[in-house]
């Protein structure tokens, strides 16, 4: 029972490592992409409040949801795994 303790612990820690990195390197790569549509002539707002609108847009995407999946899927396999072990 420990030994299932401390790998729930362990492998939520190394998630969240993997979901913020995750989480960071995908809003980086959204301002820069704002950043360039800015530059290639979109300049009816100033550059910070157009990068800020769509990071705000951003937020609320389908794409920011699925970063989520960092948790599910590993959980939904480890699961799958004890369960397939175990019973079959």
């Amino acid at each position: 029972m420990f030994g299932l303790m401390r790998l729930l612990v362990i492998g939520f820690l190394v998630l969240t490592v993997v979901y913020f990195c995750l989480l960071l390197y995908s809003r980086a790569v959204r301002r820069e992409k704002l950043e360039a549509d800015w530059e290639a002539g979109n300049q009816e707002l100033d550059r910070d409040n157009f990068v800020r609108t769509g990071l705000e847009d951003y937020d609320h995407s389908l794409r920011r949801k699925l970063i989520w999946g960092v948790y599910v899927v590993p959980t939904g396999l480890m699961i799958l795994i004890i369960y397939l072990t175990n019973f079959h």
